[in-house]
């Protein structure tokens, strides 16, 4: 009898061992994140090429948001009803699909590493999966779409990644009494990607805020980094895992831990007749600022349902290589700083070289950054001309001629006498806006997420945060309360996807808003100048916007 019990003791002993959340975690510890040396190549690279695309191409509205149907953790519901949604695969036939033109469109774009969406929120797989008939393989194209992009991108030496979404709105047990059973689904298409396409170098999960819990991540991770060696996990599985992915927006300087940002070509992940395209400029001002930052640019683009990328995305994408060809070398392998982004512009330092990238300059033709312990030896204009560089202890002061300066970005590189990796990073402002961190106050905040994208985001001196109306929204306001009567002269706007086409500026007199200036578009910056105003309280009224207006930065100054 008392071995017995001895038994039912060690019994409950193991149990309570190999099923606490403790053992659990310590258990899969080693596969929560990658090692170091396997990152290296991620650090480098820069710049990659995302691909959001499927049967809804078609319909050329959003992949999976724009499905009708219940939404089963999420709430809200698409447009297209879910009775036509989950059949436009038997219609979806892209003829001139061709993986090897997408991976020279990426090269020739300066990418080095590309991620595809296997299966997005809408449940639909883009290869040829064993654990569901709701997939490429089973409509009139029947082709493996992630096999060919595969043995494209190994042939080409691009790195390749998988998106894949935990979230599916069209798998029956997904969200229900039933979800192991999911997950169980899940975790087996997982292991197909990790198995049946060679070496893969990405996973890109997308939980929409999911727990490690929901998705039962930590085993997950182990398949994984155990079938695939080496490879890297962003942190939208309920895991940090090993980088941060901020979306639609340049992440924040960040130097102690990786992150890519993903953002949009045009408006739309997946394609959209007409979409709107960033210029050359956006392009590069958002590659720049993410390098500067320490971080990646994910840039995506949605092929067109016949299976070509657009082609004026694609020349976008080729104008975006042509520069990387002449300055990729104050991209590529570099680390963020020590100078960091801001309205002036970014930088970035390999070994003992540090590159401005100057968008701004101070006083016309002359910057002033803080002082640095290394010793400038040299310096070079990437760009052309002749810069004239002064180092004292109050910092540095560069000065070039207006007629030497680039268009958008004058890229100037300072060797040193030491390495640029032991130099703290600086902030560098350029002006003191009037508004900076005052309460504000808006009409509208998207999806009522005040803390991603309120009022204050508009006034933090910070171009890697906005303010965001929902969408759908044509008229909307924001306001500053600047505490005290400021006279002021000059104000900046800074927009984000170019929404906007008419607009007002107010000043508050007492009770009633007084206009003093009438405008139209916004777009990536606009300075405007007028009589002095002196005011407390001043507001930007958008009258007419073409979708829901965000704004980057609302500065308020006064000028000699």
């Amino acid at each position: 009898m008392k071995i017995h019990k001895i038994q039912i003791v060690m019994v409950m002993v193991l149990s309570v061992m190999f099923f606490s959340p403790l053992f659990a975690s310590e258990s899969y510890e080693e596969y929560l994140q990658a090692k170091s040396e396997d990152t290296q190549w991620f650090r480098d690279a820069k710049f990659g090429l995302f691909i959001h695309w499927g049967p809804v191409s078609l319909k050329g509205t959003e992949i999976g948001w724009s499905r009708g149907g219940e939404r089963r953790g999420t709430g809200g519901k698409g447009e297209i009803p879910v009775e036509v949604y989950d059949n436009l695969y038997k219609e979806f036939n892209p003829v001139k699909f061709d993986a090897k033109e997408w991976v020279a469109v990426a090269k020739a774009a300066g990418m080095k590493y590309l991620v595809f969406t296997s299966k997005h929120h809408d449940g639909f797989s883009m290869f040829d999966t064993k654990l569901s008939e709701y997939k490429i393989s089973n409509s009139p194209f029947k082709r493996n779409v992630v096999a060919e992009l595969a043995d494209a991108c190994h042939e080409a030496g691009i790195h390749l990644g998988f998106y894949y979404s935990p979230v599916d709105w069209y798998h029956l047990d997904y969200r229900t009494d039933t979800h192991q059973r999911y997950i169980e689904f899940m975790h087996g298409q997982v292991r197909e990607l990790c198995t049946q396409y060679g070496k893969l170098d990405i996973m890109w999960f997308d939980g929409l805020g999911g727990t490690s819990e929901d998705w039962n991540s930590p085993p997950m991770f182990k398949m994984i980094r155990t079938l695939q060696p080496g490879i890297l996990i962003n942190n939208r599985a309920g895991l940090p895992a090993d980088y941060d992915t901020p979306e639609q927006r340049v992440g924040r300087f960040q130097n102690d831990r990786m992150w890519e940002s993903c953002i949009t070509i045009c408006h739309q992940w997946a394609w959209k007749p007409g979409d709107q395209m960033k210029t050359l400029r956006e392009c590069l001002d958002i590659l720049v600022r993410s390098v500067g930052g320490d971080g990646n640019l994910l840039f995506n683009v949605g092929p067109m349902p016949n299976g070509e990328i657009e082609p004026r995305q694609v020349e976008r994408l080729k104008e975006m290589g042509r520069w990387l060809q002449q300055y990729g070398e104050s991209v590529y392998g570099t680390r963020g700083g020590p100078f960091k982004p801001d309205a002036w512009g970014a930088s970035a330092f390999k070994e003992n070289i540090i590159y401005l990238h100057i968008f701004e300059w101070e006083e016309g033709e002359t910057i002033h950054f803080p002082p640095i312990d290394k010793k400038i030896i040299s310096h070079n204009v990437l760009t052309g001309g002749q810069a004239k560089v002064e180092q004292s202890e109050q910092g540095v002061r560069v000065t070039l001629p207006a007629s030497d300066q680039a268009e958008f970005d004058t890229i100037i590189a300072l060797k040193l006498n030491g390495s640029a990796s032991d130099i703290p990073p600086q902030t560098l402002k350029l002006y003191q806006s009037l508004s900076s961190n005052k309460k504000a106050e808006c009409s509208n905040i998207y999806q009522k997420n005040d803390w991603a994208f309120g009022p204050a985001k508009a006034f933090d001196d910070d171009l890697s945060t906005r303010w965001a109306a929902d969408s759908g929204v044509s008229a909307a306001w924001i306001a500053v309360d600047m505490e005290k009567e400021e006279s002021f002269n000059q104000i900046v706007l800074r927009e984000s996807f170019d929404r906007i086409q008419l607009f007002e500026l107010h000043w508050k007199d007492g009770d009633a808003w007084k206009t003093f200036y009438e405008g139209k578009t916004i777009g990536e910056k606009l300075t405007v100048n007028f009589d002095p105003v002196t005011a407390r309280f001043v507001r930007l009224t958008i009258l007419k916007a073409i979708d829901g207006p965000t704004i980057r930065e609302f500065q308020i100054f006064s000028r000699k």
